[in-house]
């Protein structure tokens, strides 16, 4: 029940237009809210991002009435609490507020102000003649489902996905190593019977887009009227010798996957783990691995991640990792996997073209995935891309097929922020995942709502935090560095010509975030002005969306 609460050491709502203020809740132990005024109004809410508990005082507030949190570009209506853009699932609580007796004071439930969220409503009993049916278990799926039943569908909607387990936090199985799905599913068992939504662990191998039907392994039949392709990607083997023949080699994409690995590493640790791969999973399993093992990354680059980031901020991440007593051989090329002389079966080494021999317990691969579309590879119905991507208009709806949608590490979009001009892309990030998913919901709950538009944004574990956001389909051609890069504290622009069209940041929050808000505007300082000394945490934020 509802109870009166002051706040502590206010006497009056004397926020500025635009302003956000984090205050305690007199009487509950570590009890906060988050104050934020807009025109005449001030708003009062959870005072924590609901999906990692990034305190909001620190995002972006936006005219209109966006906080976006300063992690991982969560963002949140601040006027009804509602979820805007992942990676957050749960919305922020809202409360009364308002003067008495020259004091301020909220009203709401102790319980739902210490726990800073509220649970969304979705209960639903199912029911009519529309039927969603989902493929895949990831990202794209919990954002999906989830936001179907926020927004009124009511008819039948079914996951079928090839996991042992219900949507999870992949991030974490790079990013920690956490072997244990308890604590990595997003919702309870529980939650999707309540929201009736149906889950089947099997795998697609056959979609009838004519009769419109989804056809399983097992035999099953699933009937729908409406379609979500989410199948995300799989990961690349390396077709070299050894590397097929030799077991202790692991890819890395499930819960399994992580449990193979910790079980090759034991608990005593002390193993030679050797990681192919300088890119995101591999950096991220390096560091998760670092304590009590003896780690070496190959990359082909001459830094980590400079296909993406560029060799002089690749090197700011070398640097932090090796801290961790993580060893590189960079601008390298693998040539075989040789077995253990111990156990004929398993791996021993690695073996580079340069003739060096790196002693290896265990291998990990981290070259990247492929679109996990094989069930519709000989499909005459569909036409995929040379990657084996699917190409879909702005909504993520499959061209020549009305009510079928694509999204996550299958989908190619037309992508229209800085720099992209609609170029066709496809983009492996968590947060465009789920919010692809979202914007599939919104067009079949709502069709005739236009699509959202959303800058990419991911973030990853390299020693230290790193929030980066935007797209390069087009490359880019020029890097300006703010901060203190020599010690990990830095802002990088990436420009094309004199437009900024990514942003990446450690330790600098919430230039992530706040650039994020500048691209959906058009008001990103451009690459000459931040060379110049320009902070994007000095320019005011337009009311209007230009992408």
């Amino acid at each position: 029940m509802a109870q009166e609460f002051q706040i502590k050491g206010l006497s009056a709502l004397d926020l500025k237009n635009g302003e956000k203020r984090e205050v305690e809740v007199e009487g509950i132990e570590g009890g906060k809210v988050l104050l934020a005024k807009l025109g005449s109004t001030t708003h009062a809410m959870s005072s924590n991002c609901t999906h990692y508990g990034a305190p909001l005082k620190l995002g972006v507030l936006t005219p209109e009435g966006r906080l976006t949190c300063a992690w991982h570009g969560a963002c949140f209506n601040v006027a009804t609490g509602d979820v805007e853009d992942a990676p957050a699932l749960d919305p922020l609580a809202k409360f009364e507020v308002y003067e008495k007796n020259g004091a301020v004071y909220i009203r709401g439930e102790e319980a739902t102000i210490k726990a800073s969220r509220r649970k969304p409503d979705v209960k639903c009993k199912a029911q009519g003649e529309e039927k969603v049916v989902v493929i895949g278990g990831g990202s794209g799926t919990i954002g999906a489902v989830q936001a179907l039943r926020e927004q009124g569908f009511k008819g039948e909607i079914t996951i079928i996905s090839r996991e042992p387990n219900l949507p999870l936090d992949r991030t974490k199985l790079s990013k920690a190593l956490i072997p244990d799905t308890s604590k990595l599913e997003w919702r309870s068992q529980d939650w999707y019977d309540s929201a009736s939504i149906s889950t089947v662990f099997d795998e697609v191998n056959g979609v009838d887009f004519k009769s419109k039907s989804v056809s399983t392994k097992s035999g099953k039949t699933f009937p729908y009227t409406k379609l979500i392709l989410a199948s995300g990607g799989t990961p690349k083997a390396l077709p070299l010798p050894g590397f097929k023949e030799l077991s202790n080699i692991f890819l890395l994409r499930t819960v399994p996957d992580v449990q193979a690995i910790l079980a090759a590493v034991g608990e005593e640790k002390g193993k030679n783990v050797v990681i192919v791969g300088s890119s995101f999973i591999g950096m991220e399993v390096a560091n998760a691995l670092s304590s009590n093992n003896t780690v070496t990354v190959i990359g082909m680059e001459s830094a980590p991640l400079e296909r993406v980031m560029g060799s002089e901020v690749g090197k700011i991440f070398q640097k932090l990792i090796s801290k961790s007593g993580v060893k590189f051989h960079m601008e390298a090329s693998v040539d075989s996997a040789q077995p253990s002389k111990d156990d004929q079966s398993k791996v021993g080494s690695v073996s580079l073209k340069d003739g060096t021999s790196l002693p290896a317990d265990l291998v990990i691969l981290g070259i990247g995935v492929t679109p996990a579309t094989g069930f519709l590879k000989d499909n005459p119905a569909i036409e995929l891309e040379k990657d084996g991507s699917i190409r879909t208009n702005e909504a993520f709806e499959i061209e020549g097929h009305s009510g079928v949608y694509a999204i996550g590490d299958i989908a190619t979009y037309p992508y229209h922020g800085p720099g992209g001009n609609g170029c066709l892309t496809r983009i492996e990030h968590w947060n465009v995942a789920q919010n692809a998913g979202r914007s599939a919901a919104a067009s079949i709950a709502q069709p005739s709502v236009a699509p959202k538009a959303f800058i990419p944004v991911f973030w990853s574990a390299l020693g230290s935090q790193l929030r980066y956001c935007g797209n390069t389909p087009n490359g880019w051609d020029d890097l300006v560095l703010q901060g203190q890069p020599d010690e990990a504290k830095f802002a990088a622009f990436y420009g094309k010509g004199d437009t900024v069209v990514a942003v990446a940041s450690m330790q600098m929050d919430p230039v992530m975030s706040k650039s994020a808000e500048l691209m959906r505007r058009g008001n990103m300082p451009s690459l000459s002005e931040l060379r110049r000394g320009k902070s994007v945490l000095d320019v005011g934020l337009p009311q209007e969306i230009k992408i």
